[in-house]
């Protein structure tokens, strides 16, 4: 895989595009994480320093082609230039003749950022002549928003091609980050995956069997495995309908050589909304009444102790409801684990991320990835759209 990258670029004197990953929490109207705002730092300054006209576009939240007041990106401008020391002018549309004026008045070194992209139903829909309004409000276009680019919408795909393009920094390390990781691992290779359901994971964990030494199994999934093997599970989130393909992954796995680990020990309660019930019980010993809502200590020590002798390190998904205490313990043992161990580490996923920002430790971490759903896509081997319009460039 070859991008065309930011060096590669002439964005000298030039209005340059940026599609940006501001997918932001807003508490109250103004930004509550702004994780992802610096994660695209590097390549905004790239550009100013280069004499470029940067011009920001980016989605946030789910709209549904309306125009949610809450969604708004302008809080996010506000708290950009606080970020940059400089003024980022904003624009209450992405396209039509507010965006064209805003665009048009912009000089070197003048930063814009564009209402949210979602605003516009055909946003999502890549539709051409959507893409073709972006395109005409820059000379050039860097995508720079990994967590996004699995999808193929007009600001993710569509534009590239109507434009000189290139991947912005962040996009460039991710690829190289996560290039290395899939194709090139050094071995014991431990894989973790959490998170809710199966079905949304089948493909990764797919994707290691006979590549992986270890797969280690949390969250709301473990469950439907535990039920696939005849265990009780109370009233705990599962996929009874997946049982005989959850078997047929246990099964594969067994005969290519990889250890499928999954919880000995879980922590349950009545009811999320309570806490004072949490009990920790074997994974064979849940209450009918009760439902599984973290892994148990037992089960941290014993995927502590695969993760510390692992050689590389994948980690996606919470091991169980890591919002809410104290069922955020088992992820936050994970995370522990991770930066402990002396393996290369690659961690995605918004809880993910976030238990290893909550436990301070995104330091010892080798690779924070900015991309969920990405990141388990680019692993598994699939064709991310907002990566293949960049390759080669224009």
């Amino acid at each position: 895989m070859v991008l065309k990258t930011l060096d590669q670029l002439e964005v000298g004197g030039k209005r340059v595009l940026v599609r940006v990953d501001f997918n932001v929490p807003l508490d109250d109207g103004a930004v509550g994480d702004d994780t992802r705002i610096r994660a695209a730092l590097p390549t905004i300054e790239k550009l100013l320093e280069r004499d470029a006209a940067v011009i920001l576009c980016s989605h946030l939240g789910r709209p549904k082609g309306e125009r949610v007041p809450a969604l708004s990106l302008e809080p996010v401008a506000e708290h950009l230039s606080s970020l940059l020391g400089r003024e980022v002018a904003f624009a209450p549309d992405c396209v039509g003749p507010t965006a064209r004026d805003a665009a048009g008045e912009l000089a070197p070194g003048d930063v814009l950022l564009l209402e949210n992209l979602r605003f516009h139903g055909a946003e999502e829909q890549n539709d051409p002549e959507f893409a073709q309004q972006l395109a005409e409000l820059a000379d050039c276009y860097v995508n720079d928003a990994f967590g996004a680019a699995h999808r193929a919408h007009a600001s993710t795909e569509g534009v590239a091609h109507l434009l000189p393009s290139a991947a912005g920094l962040l996009m460039a390390s991710e690829v190289a980050a996560l290039s290395s990781v899939r194709d090139d691992a050094a071995s014991p290779l431990v894989v973790i995956i959490g998170g809710a359901k199966v079905s949304d994971k089948i493909g990764v964990i797919e994707s290691f069997i006979g590549r992986a030494a270890s797969i280690l199994i949390g969250g709301g999934m473990a469950n439907t495995f535990l039920l696939a093997q005849d265990q009780e599970v109370g009233r705990s989130l599962a996929e009874p309908e997946l049982r005989e393909q959850a078997l047929d992954l246990l099964e594969r796995a067994a005969q290519a050589g990889t250890e499928v680990l999954l919880p000995v020990d879980v922590v349950t309660s009545t009811d999320l909304d309570a806490p004072d019930d949490a009990t920790t019980v074997s994974a064979d010993g849940v209450q009918p009444d009760h439902a599984i809502f973290d892994i148990g200590s037992e089960t941290v020590r014993t995927y502590g102790e695969a993760i510390r002798s692992a050689a590389t390190i994948i980690w996606n998904g919470p091991m169980g409801v890591f919002e809410c205490e104290p069922f955020d313990r088992g992820t936050l043992g994970i995370a522990t684990a991770v930066a402990e161990s002396p393996g290369y580490s690659l961690a995605g996923g918004g809880d993910s991320v976030a238990a290893i920002n909550a436990a301070n430790l995104a330091d010892k971490i080798d690779h924070v990835s900015t991309g969920g759903g990405a990141s388990l896509e680019f692993l598994e081997g699939k064709t991310l759209p907002g990566i293949a319009a960049l390759e080669g460039g224009e």
